[in-house]
């Protein structure tokens, strides 16, 4: 976009029958400067001109965020009715949100908000006693910027550690207390990252993490993650490497934890995030000799529980669905695992309470429950409370009673008690939101990619909708990785839907609705089927009369937001606007960056051959934005203290749109400072993001003021 000021205005169809032509909120965009940086990739020149974005240390940097902050907001800010969804967003945000209940020792705790707090207070009660705060991390930082992000007991529920993050990064700070009295016990750990803490009866625990790396915490390549002991009253600097610390056991993802007899630690190493190895070591002998149970990384799978040395694995291996398998602790390799709970057609989980397994399966995305015996015997269905996803189904062992929750898009989240042995359940907690679930509903469609697969859609809405195309909608997706999307409910989606928004999820290639070969199917040479669904579904809804163009919105984070903007720049004329946030958008340099190598068994890397280099480069969006192009109204949004998908990728892309759109729609970019990844953001920071995401959204769709402004009077009345 080589005009300094342009004007960012979007002229619509059928809306403007209802909506008065809009004033042009004119757009300073900042120069970005460009350098002379070229790799050279099989004989193939690729040109870098914004490398100099990679280094968030440089005042460069910084001084380029501000300029485009400062013309983000400066557009933002103008938008007629952003105020008025920040305040819905925060009235309808503002009721009691609890947690399922869990036990530790002679406590119940349970994590709540009251509203409006930027983080989740941990409380907890003695019987029928009355309940206290725990932790308060709403007190560890003034601007709400510093969360809990990981919490851990002994067995017996004395001693606790928690981990902390600062500004939304991943490197985490540990803390061990006194449960009982809360004081802290000991110098605070620092440096510890993609870990839990898992204890060792109560004199230790184990934790993950890797040596800081050279250059920016932020930023710099890690690849040699290492299992730690953490003896309690002995300094961080003396404990010892469980694993990972050699050459040989060089691994990018390393995990501990304890079985809860606590006989075994159980490791797990990956060198992406599919696949692990698998060893113990028998915790009771002092001069035990680690065990291998799976020395390759050829499937995913891990020890959910044991009886003595039996031992109960879950795993996709032979079995893309997975499924549950024993073993003795004596002889654990695959060759000596029987089944006991048969892969299916569906994908499962397992959770274990009570002594009994609890297998959730994905039936087309939605839940299904089932209880077995430690024999494999299956006890009964859980008749869930409706249609949507279950989880929580697990517990202590000794325990007979346990919370699980329940939730849809169009259902907030409520918490049941349930009992093992007669299988019934009673609502524990429900919350008391104004919003009313009755008046929306979901319906799941299945449509067309273009290879002729049936890809799933779940597709909610305000009853009595009609099809006439003219309906604001936001298409969400993600593909990849194995996660699967189930449904949930959202504040900010139902603040989307009141306004008589549509909000559609499609369950594509790359995920693990369908098990390793759905998830396979999106990887790689084979990541082209991911956009291919993602675009599929969009015609679907327009086909369906659903929407139109000139009112679909795309969004996605992280992998998704590689979805957003591989499938922006293959199809700009697709959709109206455009929403990236903390996407992947450098595919050929992904890999370089914090624990992004990681990532090559979903994506491959630009240096493992000319093919996968070129199939790369051929939909990277940072190297796919073309001259003369006109592309979708863009936010683009991001966090300056993300170390996981750093902000490079955003910049980059930023950068590139702006400097070669064609045509009137804006391109921006919103950046969060001292925000990361997204976990952990506060939520005063949450709303704000959406009322700008939103109003940015009905802004350019054609609306100068929000499509139902009777709910806006309702709530100020």
């Amino acid at each position: 976009m080589r005009n300094q000021s342009l004007l960012a205005v979007v002229v619509l169809c059928a809306a403007c029958q209802t909506t008065p032509k809009k004033e042009p909120i004119a757009v300073n965009y900042p120069t970005t400067q460009k350098v002379d940086t070229v790799d050279t990739y099989f004989g193939t020149e690729v040109k870098d001109p914004y490398r100099w974005l990679e280094d968030d240390r440089s005042p460069e940097t910084e001084a380029w965020v501000k300029q485009q902050n400062a013309s983000t907001f400066g557009y933002l800010d103008k938008i007629p009715f952003r105020e008025d969804l920040k305040n819905r967003l925060e009235k309808l945000w503002n009721y009691e949100k609890v947690g399922s209940p869990f036990k530790e020792g002679v406590y119940t705790y349970f994590y709540k908000n009251n509203g409006l707090q930027n983080q989740y207070v941990v409380y907890r009660k003695k019987g029928d006693g009355p309940e206290e705060v725990f932790l308060d991390p709403n007190t560890f930082s003034e601007d709400g910027t510093t969360s809990l992000m990981g919490l851990s007991f002994t067995k017996d529920g004395s001693k606790a550690a928690y981990l902390i993050s600062e500004g939304g990064s991943d490197w985490r700070k540990g803390i061990v207390i006194d449960a009982e009295s809360r004081e802290v016990v000991e110098d605070t750990l620092v440096d510890i990252k993609f870990s839990g803490l898992s204890w060792k009866g109560n004199e230790g625990f184990f934790y993950s993490s890797y040596d800081k790396p050279d250059g920016s915490e932020l930023s710099a390549k890690t690849d040699q993650h290492k299992l730690y002991y953490h003896a309690l009253g002995t300094p961080q600097s003396e404990d010892k490497i469980i694993f990972g610390g050699t050459a040989e056991e060089k691994h990018r993802y390393v995990g501990g934890y304890v079985s809860e007899d606590e006989k075994y630690l159980f490791i797990s190493a990956s060198v992406s995030t599919s696949g692990n190895k698998l060893f113990l070591l028998d915790l009771t002998d002092p001069n035990a000799k680690l065990v291998t149970i799976l020395d390759d990384t050829d499937s995913d799978t891990s020890v959910i529980d044991n009886e003595g040395s039996k031992l109960f694995l879950v795993t996709n291996r032979n079995a893309p669905n997975k499924k549950v398998v024993v073993a003795d602790a004596s002889n654990p390799t695959p060759e000596q695992w029987t089944d006991l709970i048969p892969e299916t057609e569906n994908v499962l989980t397992v959770g274990t309470g009570g002594g009994y397994f609890f297998a959730e399966y994905m039936v087309d995305a939605i839940s299904k429950v089932f209880q077995y015996d430690y024999q494999g015997n299956l006890i009964r269905e859980v008749n869930l409370p409706g249609v949507g996803s279950a989880s929580g189904f697990g517990g202590k062992k000794e325990e007979k009673e346990f919370y699980f929750s329940f939730t849809n898009y169009n259902t907030p989240g409520s918490s049941y008690k349930f009992n093992v042995e007669t299988g019934e359940y009673e609502q524990y907690w429900k919350p008391q939101i104004d919003f009313n679930p009755e008046d929306y509903e979901s319906e799941q469609v299945f449509y067309t990619s273009r290879d002729g697969t049936k890809v799933p859609m779940i597709i909610t809405y305000k009853k009595g909708l009609e099809r006439n195309g003219k309906n604001p909608t936001i298409l969400y997706g993600y593909g990849g990785f194995n996660i699967s999307l189930t449904p949930a409910f959202s504040i900010v989606n139902a603040v989307w839907m009141e306004q008589g928004g549509i909000y559609a999820v499609p369950n594509l290639r790359g995920g693990g609705e369908y098990g390793k070969e759905w998830h396979i199917a999106g990887t790689k040479l084979q990541k082209q089927n991911v956009f291919d669904d993602f675009i599929a579904a969009a015609e679907y809804l327009i086909d369906n009369q659903y929407t139109s163009k000139e009112y679909l919105a795309v969004r996605g984070g992280s992998n998704g937001g590689l979805l957003v903007g591989a499938t922006m720049t293959q199809r700009p004329d697709l959709m109206q606007v455009a929403l990236p946030a903390v996407g992947v958008l450098d595919m050929l340099r992904y890999h370089t960056f914090t624990a992004g190598a990681g990532w090559a068994y979903d994506y491959g890397t630009a240096e493992d051959n000319e093919e996968m280099f070129n199939y790369l480069k051929g939909y990277s969006p940072v190297h796919n934005v073309k001259e003369g192009t006109e592309y979708p109204a863009t936010l683009i949004t991001t966090g300056d203290h993300d170390d996981r998908v750093v902000p490079a990728h955003s910049f980059k892309f930023a950068a590139e749109l702006q400097e070669k759109q064609t045509g009137t729609n804006p391109t921006l970019i919103r950046i969060e400072t001292n925000a990361g990844h997204g976990a952990g953001t506060p939520v005063s920071k949450t709303i704000e993001q959406y009322a700008d995401i939103f109003g940015f959204t009905f802004y350019n769709m054609g609306y100068d003021q929000l499509p139902n402004q009777a709910v806006l009077k309702e709530f100020k009345d």
